[in-house]
């Protein structure tokens, strides 16, 4: 065998589609694009779920199933060259509230290692990074982590049952115990003596 007698595989390669070649060639006149509209422009196209101003299928129909992020923890990100330009010795989610570096709703505090530290800082934080530990650590800083445990995720609809299940088992632990019910005969029994004592 040689270079010249290789060939494509039956059925790998096709007859070019030559559109706009008079209507005789079936590719003609509008060339497979249909009879105006915006998508026989040139340019126009829809992104895919569109229904014309519609509301999609996606957004119509009930999502359930599994969501990672309903339990995903949201750090609020600091790198250490922030941390550099403090000038605080011990550093923790209030001082850095307070020095503004952390504004708004967040699961915790993460240090990265971006940038260089100098100074021997005392941390008390949620997280850090490898890179970020090492450079404390060689400046002779200390890291204390927050270890949270049984927090509920944001937006979990399991944490909300177990806190509904909660306050109901403590609601019932809290209420007074109900009397013993007494026997049907012993009802029937006094209220017959109930009204022999009336008569008499």
């Amino acid at each position: 065998m040689r270079l010249h007698d290789l060939k494509p595989r039956p059925g790998a390669r096709h007859r070019v589609k030559r559109l706009g070649c008079g209507e005789s060639s079936g590719h003609g006149k509008t060339s497979g694009k249909g009879h105006k509209g915006q998508k026989a422009r040139s340019g126009g196209s829809l992104r895919l779920g569109f229904e014309g101003g519609q509301m999609p299928l996606i957004r119509r129909i009930p999502k359930r199933g599994f969501n990672n992020v309903n339990f995903h923890t949201f750090y609020a990100p600091i790198n250490l060259g922030e941390l550099e330009a403090l000038n605080l010795p011990s550093i923790d989610e209030a001082a850095l509230r307070k020095a503004g570096l952390v504004n708004g709703n967040w699961d915790g505090i993460k240090i990265l290692g971006g940038g260089e530290i100098t100074k021997k800082l005392a941390l008390k934080v949620d997280a850090i990074s490898e890179s970020a530990r090492k450079k404390i650590e060689a400046a002779g800083g200390t890291i204390e982590l927050i270890i949270k445990r049984d927090q509920p995720a944001r937006g979990s609809a399991i944490a909300a049952r177990k806190e509904v299940h909660a306050a109901t088992a403590a609601r019932k632990a809290a209420a007074p115990a109900p009397a013993p019910a007494a026997p049907k005969g012993a009802k029937a029994a006094k209220s017959k003596s109930s009204k022999s004592e009336k008569k008499a």
